[in-house]
């Protein structure tokens, strides 16, 4: 049977349908040899009716003989009373609360079955079920939904039901005319003509009432419902006459058909206690009875009233659930049942929570309760799986600070998708949760445990437990953790498992574990560090080192967080510190537990704690129930309770002692008082008696003190435990020793036990276990194999460790097995006369030592090397000289031919022919113990033409050569080629004769054997295997047979070696075919050569070793054989699968033979067979995951046809597939339901099928009801793309729920579901509502890209935005700050692009700016923010452009130094400049600077020495990212640089101090005749410069006249006295010194003023004249 169409899309993909080993709890049928029609809920209608009535009618229209009447009516009667009783039997278990599958009606033969309803059987008799129509069959029913008492519950129902069913079907066959029975098998072979037929069909119908009569009679006795025989009576005689004319039209099963949905459920999802009520439509004839499943499991309504409500009404069928909560989210199934079938549906309830809501009752008993398949899988919760462990981990070595895996392959059958198993680990039993030490992986295949930093606390046995629901299996090994190496040689190892016992306040007592190594010399104690949450700072806690495991640590932060690490110290050093300890808060329990109550911020390692103001109190009282909980020579710890009196405020102690026998009591506490009812107090006399008391206070005032201690002597309470005794090493594997020993006497807080192991002679002892284990046995491994070792062992507590046990004697450390084998070890052979047949099963837990035994092994050599045995070659010698003295000849075994490929007995010939067969040969000792031995044979070569049926073995006894008398070794014949004899004597040489029989007689002994002496073999390797053939010869391949060997040693088989060469090749030619061992007894060998002949031949392993090789195959030529043909898979239209072959070369004789893995198929419930002619086909019931294997079809009596088909896992699922869309057609969907917003706010539902015909249809459903075309919803499907769309315009609050698009085309169907409720309906909402404003924005002005910024090249700011929609009346506004900015250039719209640019952008631009588009259409505006994080990304940016655009570093020589320079297009000032010289910051002075000039960045270094010499980084820095610029300022750079830079410092020099007129003369003085001409100048120069004077190009000098003067070397005067025209002309100046010369040149000219007058009429004269 295959699951619904949908059920392939959802993870619950259920295999039980297919699997008989993976029945469920909730299975319908139940199997045995025989099958009762039972139908348990509704009417006798379909029970005792139908094997009665059916069966009557089925005889009267199939014209059966009457005297078949009277078999059924008993087989009737028979049926009925199966039926009553078994009802009885469902009413007595369901008033119990029992579910269906657990009542068992074994007293009638009615157990659950597996097979397919078209497989069931019936309890009709062979010649009934001829009489039967074809096809039709009575299943076998079982239902939930109402309590049964009986069959029905009333008389009055089974009449209403019984006269309900005969009428629709009597007006069904009247309307019709058809006739609804088959014609049986006896009217087939009929040859009756066709002229009597209308005389034979009367005399029928009349024996048919007349026997119909007497089965009502007897029926009246056994139900007595008589109105019920009576309504049948008359209803079967109507029907017999109105159907009588057309008896040979009629075919009942055009009447009966199988459940068909008409409806099916549909998926939910509700909030939490909600109603729900799934609701279906089914049609079918009988009417189907419907019952409801949750996870496969039956819905039982009494279980619990008024949570489930069932109605079934006209056939519409609805389960209700009240209260939905959490737990109701599950697959609910309903299933149809009648008599043609069942069919059935499913649907998904998802029940949703709200948020804030959590149940705790889930999560109290622990993640066990619940494991992850809990609920979910397919299968329900009986489901079977078989789990396996490959690529184990195994025995594993760490070191302390190394990394280490370990994991293994996880192999799980069945497999199903989409459902994962729980992996959980276990260290020493307890679950290993993640952690930064340790992470958990599952892939999927592998399961992985990961240690990122190992430490001795991870030393321990680790599990790996495998889980699938109810079934799991674990596999463990152990991990040992080294130390890490010291710092210091001789130092101890570093302490363990540090945790916090207790906490409160003012303390937390750490404990820890002692390390087992010490470093040569005693510890002398431990140092406690700690270390406050969010700090690295760690501080020492103990000035002195503490040898007690246990530390209280004061002097801790109230509300903080702290963990701790232990070192120990011995002489030599101080010890590597232990991994840190979880983290822990200094408060008190209590307070701990109320912030736990309450919900609070992430944990962030400090609790912030606030005390209320205290008001106006009383004194509290004293403390109560003060004890000492603790003492040690260290420290005391003191426990109370508060005082009953102590107001509403908080309080505070203090703590007092005194010495015992006085009354000096002294405060402790003084400064600090104690704000927790603990405290440790420190610093008191070891050996000295105290008593102590506790005051109370508050702001009120101390309280009394509480009632003193008893006397306290310091010092620790705790005993070094003894050392342990009776250390008792034993054998366990190559590698290790299992210890144990005697726990430690009167040990108390016992932690555990260290184990050390020395080599013997060595003196060097190594620690065993690093983390000390418990109980009085442990496993010492990584031992070295053939050493012989001895061990100690020694106790830890709190208090220290004991002294080391005595040591243990040596021990050589090999496996356990070997020399002489325990009887619990290697169990005793059956004494049963069927020889060797032990279990193959079993698990050991070393592997033991391969050994050479002559007598087993035939001269073969063994594959592995042999060790020496307890005793050097037992019995071998023995034997070999008692047999030369042996006068019997002893006869060699004959030689038997090489058996051929798919060779087998003759068949079997006349009686006449048949012969005794030959004597059996080979007889070898297949093992040997102190009184019994295992012999061997092989089968004679002439079986005389028929099977042997048994053998007889003889022996008798050889002493000194010579043979005594021969006796019987059985009285019962042996079957198989091997056998135990018993009662033999030790030492004793012994011969043996073995004889075979068949049917004709005894056949003639064998030979004598060899003589073998009696005596303890240490073990025995497998016998040859037996029995080669071959078969499916191809031209590069066959398939290889054989039979496990007689004797499989003293440990099972565990695997196969074949070996194969050419015919013609040499014996140390042959090749193996398999690296590993196979444990199946078939191979097919591939790669053959075509036309080659080979050979072929098998060897059995077990844990001894490999035995010897068997007889050969062959040869056999590889080669394919004309006309062969291949088994081939089909797949009908109703998904039955069926593999089928086809032999066009069979002889009379011949015959099929299917079988499964190379075993015959006969008998298979799960399999059919059918043969016609020269074809044959196998057909699968109920194909499964118990059906993957390779299936494989001979022909008998042929030249070795056969053909095989493998079925594994992927072909098991294509087919699995493949029968459910034959099956159940399933519209193919190319995308499942999904929803989309169009550009209006519109909502578009879409899905999209591959294909749709012209017939196709679609429901559309929303929250259980189907919608319509309206003015809401808009459909649409497009046949030829397959896309089915529904659209609306908006979407409003109730709309929120489930959409479901059902596709029904033809007889294929399929649905898809779209779940729209809470955040995801909101968020879709809302985008909706979005989108509908954007399209209303869009029908004016509108900003297609909103307002942004980039920087131009030149670092300009460039604001821009993209428009659309816009026409020439549109008007853009930019605004910054609400304050329209004037732009000068008109926008162009034709590319839609708006720009603002801002040059030199500054602080000063910082701001919102605001673009607005308007026209009569409306507005659209987009802001941009430029201000806080927004402007500093922009100055970044503006800067990193910038640094961009700066030129590279050069070199520029000035007269006071080297200036290195960069320029950039813009210089800002949010540009940071960092100047850096050989990579050191440059530290700023007067003689080196930095700064800016216009858009040039220097550096000038003032006076440059060699020490500037280097390389120069140039930083600019944006706010986010350095730009460097460099230049190297050395070398050749340098000299240069500073050559220039003298050159240039000598020139200024130069231009500074030379001679210079500063200033003082005029360029041109004009003077009247007659006057003082007097000038001032002032000169410069250093040194004082020459001064001369020029007129007119020569020198002028001094005299009374023209008077020149020069003073104190910077004045100069010119004077002259009464100027005359003979004065003018042009002067100069002359100043001069050694840095260079400058000359200033004035001209003078003197007039006459009458001369001037008169000129001046002159030229007024000669103007007039002109304008005449």
């Amino acid at each position: 049977m295959a699951l619904p169409f949908y059920q392939r899309s959802h993870q619950h993909y259920d295999l039980s349908y297919r699997n008989k080993d993976l029945r469920t709890t909730v299975n319908h049928y139940q199997q045995d040899k025989k099958r009762s029609a039972i139908y348990t809920q509704g009417s006798t209608a379909y029970s005792t009716r139908s094997s009665a009535a059916h069966r009557q009618e089925s005889e009267a229209f199939s014209q059966a003989s009457a005297s078949s009447y009277q078999q059924q009516a008993s087989q009737r009667a028979l049926s009925s009373e199966v039926s009553r009783k078994a009802a009885s039997a469902y009413d007595y278990g369901y008033s119990r609360g029992l579910t269906d599958s657990s009542l068992l009606l074994d007293d009638y033969s009615s157990k659950l079955s597996t097979k397919t309803k078209r497989a069931k059987h019936s309890l009709l008799s062979g010649e009934e079920k001829e009489n039967l129509p074809r096809d039709y069959m009575v299943p076998v029913f079982s239902g939930r939904q109402v309590h049964v008492s009986g069959v029905t519950d009333t008389e009055e129902e089974r009449i209403k039901e019984a006269a309900a069913y005969i009428a629709q079907r009597n007006l069904l066959a009247s309307e019709e005319g058809i006739i609804s029975s088959k014609q049986s098998k006896a009217s087939k072979q009929s040859t009756a003509s066709k002229q009597s037929q209308a005389s034979k069909r009367s005399a029928e119908s009349k024996q048919a009432t007349s026997t119909f009569q007497q089965e009502e009679t007897f029926e009246k006795k056994s139900r007595k419902v008589a109105i019920r025989e009576k309504a049948e009576h008359l209803s079967l005689r109507k029907t017999l006459e109105e159907t009588e004319a057309f008896h040979a039209k009629l075919n009942e099963d055009h009447l009966l058909h199988a459940p068909e949905f008409i409806i099916k459920p549909r998926s939910h999802t509700v909030w939490e206690k909600e109603n729900v009520k799934l609701h279906c439509s089914i049609a079918g004839w009988p009417e189907p009875r419907v019952t409801w499943y949750k996870n496969q499991v039956p819905i039982n309504v009494h279980a619990s009233p008024g949570k489930y409500i069932i109605e079934s009404r006209y056939g519409m069928h609805s389960l209700e659930i009240n209260a939905c909560d959490f737990e109701d989210t599950a697959q609910y199934r309903a299933s149809a049942m009648n008599v043609k079938g069942e069919l059935s549906a499913y649907a998904s309830v998802v029940v949703k929570r709200y948020k804030g809501e959590f149940d705790e009752t889930h999560f109290r008993a622990g993640a066990s309760t619940m494991p992850l398949s809990f609920a979910v899988t397919p299968y329900g919760y009986a489901s079977k799986f078989e789990i396996h462990f490959d690529d184990k981990f195994d025995v594993s070595f760490g070191r302390e600070g190394e990394t280490m895996s370990l994991g293994c392959r996880v192999v799980i059958t069945p497999e199903i998708k989409h459902f994962q198993p729980e992996i959980q680990w276990y260290r020493n039993g307890e679950p290993v949760s993640p952690s930064k030490w340790v992470q958990t992986n599952w892939s999927g295949e592998r399961a992985t445990l990961t240690f990122s930093h190992l430490n001795k606390e991870d030393e321990g046995l680790y599990t790996i437990r495998v889980r699938m629901g109810d079934y799991y299996e674990q596999y463990s090994a152990y991990v040992f953790v080294r130390d890490a190496d010291a710092e210091i040689e001789g130092a101890p190892a570093a302490p363990l498992d540090v945790v916090c016992l207790e906490a409160n306040k003012d303390y937390i007592i750490i404990s820890w574990k002692q390390p087992a190594v010490d470093g040569g010399s005693p510890i002398l104690g431990y140092f406690i560090d700690k270390c406050e949450v969010g700090t690295d700072s760690w501080s020492q806690c103990n000035d002195t080192p503490v040898k007690f495991a246990r530390f209280p640590v004061t002097g801790l932060i109230e509300g903080r967080s702290y963990i701790f690490r232990v070192r120990a110290v011995n002489k030599t050093g101080i010890s590597l510190p232990s991994r840190v300890s979880e983290p822990v808060a200094a408060l008190d329990p209590a307070e701990k537990a109320r912030l736990k109550s309450r919900p609070s911020a992430p944990w962030t390692g400090q609790i912030i704690v606030t005390e209320e103001e205290p008001s106006e109190g009383i004194v509290p009282g004293p403390p109560r129930d003060l004890s000492v909980t603790e003492a040690t020579r260290s420290y005391v710890v003191l426990s109370w309770k508060p005082p009953g009196q102590r107001g509403h405020e908080g309080i505070m102690y203090f703590v007092e002692k005194c010495e015992a026998g006085t009354e000096n009591w002294q405060r402790v506490n003084t400064e600090l008082p104690v704000k927790s009812p603990r405290f440790a107090l420190f610093d008191l006399a070891e050996g000295k008696s105290y008593c102590f008391r506790v005051r109370c206070s508050n702001s009120a005032g101390v309280g009394e003190p509480s009632e003193a201690t008893e006397v306290t002597v310091v010092g620790d309470k705790l005993d070094i435990p003894k050392a342990p005794g009776k250390i008792i090493p034993s054998r366990n594997t190559d590698t290790s020793v299992v210890v144990t020993w005697e726990e430690s006497k009167d040990a108390k807080e016992l932690v555990g036990y260290y184990i050390e192991s020395s080599v013997v002679g060595s003196g060097k002892w190594e620690p065993c276990n690093n983390n000390p284990v418990k109980g009085s046995r442990f496993t010492c491994h990584g031992l070295v194999t053939g050493q012989s070792y001895i061990f100690r062992v020694r106790a830890v507590n709190a208090a220290g460790l004991s002294e080391y046990s005595q040591d243990s004697e040596a021990i050589e450390v090999k496996a356990a097995i070997g020399g002489g084998v325990s009887p619990d070890v290697w169990p005793a052979l059956s004494d049963a006369p069927g020889g060797l047949t032990a279990s193959r099963g079993g698990v050991h837990e070393a592997s033991p030592p391969t050994f050479q035994k002559d007598a087993l092994l035939g001269g073969s050599k063994p594959n592995k090397p042999s060790l020496p045995s307890s005793s050097p070659n037992p019995g071998q010698t023995e034997v070999s000289k008692v047999s030369e003295t042996v006068q019997e000849e002893l006869t060699p075994p004959p030689q038997k031919a090489a058996p051929k490929g798919n060779s087998k007995s003759d068949p079997l010939k006349k009686k006449k022919d048949i012969a005794a067969p030959s004597p059996p040969y080979g007889i070898t000792c297949l093992e040997s113990c102190r009184d019994s031995m295992v012999l061997g044979w092989k089968q004679p070569d002439n079986t005389g033409g028929a099977e042997i049926t048994g053998y007889y073995v003889n022996y008798r006894e050889v002493i000194g050569g010579v043979p005594g008398k021969w006796r019987e070794a059985n009285i019962k014949a042996v079957n198989d080629e091997a056998y135990k004899i018993s009662d033999l004597k030790e030492n004793m040489v012994y011969q043996f004769q073995v004889a075979a029989m068949n049917i004709a007689g005894l056949g003639v002994p064998s030979a004598v054997s060899e003589c073998f002496k009696c005596e303890e073999w240490t073990i025995a390797v497998p016998g040859p295997p037996q029995s080669l053939k071959y078969s499916e010869v191809r031209k590069d391949s066959l398939v290889l047979h054989w039979k496990p060997p007689i004797h499989s040693g003293r440990t099972p088989v565990t695997g196969y070696f074949v070996d194969m060469k050419e015919a013609s090749a040499k014996e140390d030619q042959w090749r193996g075919l398999n690296k590993a061992a196979i444990k199946n007894i078939y191979l097919k060998v591939r790669g053959l050569k075509e036309g080659a002949s080979y050979v072929f031949r098998v060897r059995a392993i077990n844990q001894a070793g490999v035995g010897k090789p068997s007889d050969l195959a062959g040869p056999v030529v590889a080669e394919t054989h004309p006309g062969t043909k291949e088994v081939v898979v089909h797949v009908d239209d109703d998904g039955v699968v069926s593999l089928n072959f086809e032999c066009d070369q069979m002889s009379p004789k011949s015959e099929f033979i299917w079988s499964k893995d190379y075993v015959s198929t006969e008998d298979s419930p799960r399999l059919e067979v059918e043969s016609k002619g020269n074809k044959t086909k196998i057909t699968f019931k109920d194909l499964g995951m118990d059906d993957v294997g390779i299936y494989s079809c001979d022909v008998t009596d042929t030249d070795g046809i056969a053909s095989s088909y493998l079925i594994d896992e992927e072909e098991l699922k294509r087919l699995l597939a493949l029968s459910q869309e034959h099956k159940f057609p399933v519209v193919p969907v190319k995308s499942e339901l999904a929803v989309e917003i169009l550009e209006k706010g519109e909502v578009r539902f879409w899905m999209q099928a591959e294909k749709l015909s012209g017939n196709a249809k679609v429901n559309y459903i929303f929250n259980e009801r189907e919608i319509f075309e309206g003015p809401k919803y808009k459909m649409h499907i497009d046949r030829n793309t397959g896309i089915i769309e529904m659209f609306m315009e908006k979407l409003q609050d109730d709309d929120e729920g489930t959409y479901t698009f059902e596709l029904h085309d033809g007889k294929a169907t399929n649905h898809s579901t779209l779940v729209l409720i809470g955040d995801v309906y909101k968020k879709l909402q809302k985008e909706a509502e979005f989108q509908r404003q954007e399209w209303i924005r869009k029908q004016g002005p509108h900003f297609v890209e909103y307002l942004s910024w980039e920087v131009t090249g030149d670092c300009n700011v460039l604001l821009k935005c993209k428009v659309a929609n816009i026409k020439k009346e549109t008007h853009i506004v930019w605004y910054k700050d609400e304050r329209e900015i004037s732009v000068d250039e008109k926008h162009d719209f034709k590319d839609g692009i708006c720009t603002l640019l801002i040059t030199e952008f500054s602080k000063k631009d910082a701001g919102i700016y605001e673009v607005i588009l308007k026209d009569d259409r409306g507005k659209d505006k987009s802001r941009l923010k430029l201000v806080d994080e927004a402007f500093k990304d922009l100055i970044a940016e503006i800067c990193k452009k910038i640094a961009l655009s700066a030129t590279d570093l050069k070199i520029q020589s000035t007269a006071e130094g080297i200036r290195l320079y960069s320029f950039v297009t813009y210089y800002l000032d949010d540009l940071k400049v960092n100047w850096s010289h050989n990579g050191t910051a440059i530290r700023y002075s007067d003689r080196v600077k930095s700064g800016v000039t216009g858009e040039q960045i220097w550096l000038q270094i003032n006076e440059p020495t060699p020490n500037d010499k280097g390389k120069y980084v140039m930083e600019l820095f944006d706010g986010k990212t350095g730009h460097q610029k460099t230049v190297d300022l050395s070398g050749q750079a340098f000299d240069e640089a500073f050559a220039e830079f003298q050159r240039l410092k000598q020139a200024a020099i130069a231009e500074k101090n030379r001679a210079r007129v500063l200033g003082g003369l005029p360029d041109v003085v004009t003077i009247q005749e007659g006057k003082a001409l007097n000038l001032t100048c002032n000169v410069w120069g250093d040194p004082s410069p020459e001064v001369s004077w020029l007129k007119n190009e020569k020198l002028l000098a001094s005299d009374d006249h023209c008077n020149l003067k020069f003073e104190a070397g910077k004045t100069a005067y010119f004077t002259i006295n009464g100027v005359t025209t003979s004065d003018s002309g042009k002067y100069g100046l002359v100043v001069k010194n050694k840095y260079g010369s400058e000359t200033s040149d004035f001209t003078v000219s003197v007039f006459i003023p009458e001369e001037e007058a008169r000129q001046a009429a002159l030229e007024a004269q000669k103007g007039g004249k002109k304008a005449k």
